[in-house]
């Protein structure tokens, strides 16, 4: 029986979900909603480096962003095969999709380190 990549794949979009149904709604909330009506201060730019500086900060906000990256590719995967009906060519939209989070995540990987 030959193994394939897909529990890994399910398991990375089920995370991405948990990470973005848990993070997303507060950053929107923070920086969509009370920060522009002036509710709560912006953060300066010292204050975002200094929130920054700490490595492990750093490893969170790239693991949150890869994870999100991965449960997008995962639904535009799966969009595109079942409802749009490309399903024939799996062979090119998987690995365009989960190729393009592996991308984003070198990508924010070289921004925060």
């Amino acid at each position: 029986m030959r193994r394939t990549p897909e529990p890994y794949l399910w398991l990375l979009f089920s995370g991405g979900g948990v990470v973005a149904a848990l993070l997303l709604p507060v950053l929107v909330l923070l920086f969509g909603v009370l920060m522009p009506l002036g509710v709560l201060d912006w953060p300066s730019q010292a204050e975002l480096a200094a929130l920054l500086d700490p490595l492990l900060v750093r490893l969170a906000l790239l693991a949150v962003v890869v994870l999100c990256l991965f449960h997008a590719a995962h639904r535009i995967r799966f969009t595109s095969e079942e409802i749009l009906g490309l399903a024939r060519f799996d062979l090119v939209i998987a690995p365009l999709c989960y190729g393009a989070a592996v991308a984003g995540g070198v990508v924010a990987a070289l921004l925060l380190f």
